[in-house]
């Protein structure tokens, strides 16, 4: 696979949101606004991309039996490490995302790339593999939180640009789910359309030659 593609099937087309739909416990509770999807993103692809280098570089001597609560122990060593540091540079921020700070160390994506792709392949390859799905994590989070943000409150990045309230279930814990069933659905039949049209043309293709 080349690097090009290494990067960017996480951003597109193994998106680990709306695509995959790993992570989801802290993608639909911490995006009631664009921000807190942009922080909590950001601090998923700084503990990501530093997991997988570590796991890379040590993934020759740990032995097989052990591999996983190796893992396990490196991904909660840099959620420490993101805790002290968003405690003391961004302490507004790590108090609205609470707990699901912590929670980053049990996030299926971030042991799900340790496990099936830094343990087994280069250096260099684990960090673009480790950008793509924190790029593609941070960006689902950033959009369905912009989304909520806007039909909730009539607002992006805290910028209010509508008069009065918006829709308060977009704010509340069943927006999360109406947000992102709604914006995977756009995005399927997105794909349906390109897919259609891509055979269509096929075929036209194929008749004009006989």
């Amino acid at each position: 696979m080349s690097k090009i593609k290494i990067f960017s099937k996480g951003i597109l087309k193994e998106n680990a949101v709306f695509v995959m739909l790993l992570g989801l416990c802290p993608v639909l509770g911490t995006t009631t606004s664009a921000i807190n999807g942009l922080g909590m993103g950001v601090a998923t692809l700084f503990v990501l991309l530093l997991s997988n280098i570590t796991i890379s570089l040590i993934k020759n001597i740990v032995p097989d039996m052990v591999r996983i609560p190796v893992f396990i122990v490196v991904i909660a060593s840099l959620v420490t490490v993101l805790q002290l540091l968003m405690q003391a540079y961004t302490p507004g921020l790590y108090a609205t995302l609470g707990l699901f700070i912590p929670l980053i160390v049990v996030n299926c994506m971030i042991l799900g790339r340790a496990e099936a792709f830094a343990s087994k392949n280069s250096l260099v390859d684990s960090i673009l593999d480790a950008l793509g799905m924190g790029l593609g994590f941070t960006l689902a989070l950033t959009i369905l939180g912009a989304v909520r943000e806007v039909l909730g409150s009539g607002s992006v990045f805290d910028f209010k640009f509508m008069d009065g309230d918006g829709m308060l279930v977009f704010v509340l814990a069943p927006g999360g789910f109406l947000g992102l069933g709604f914006i995977i659905a756009i995005l399927n039949w997105i794909k349906r359309n390109k897919e259609a049209k891509a055979k269509l043309q096929a075929v036209e293709i194929n008749t004009k030659k006989k």
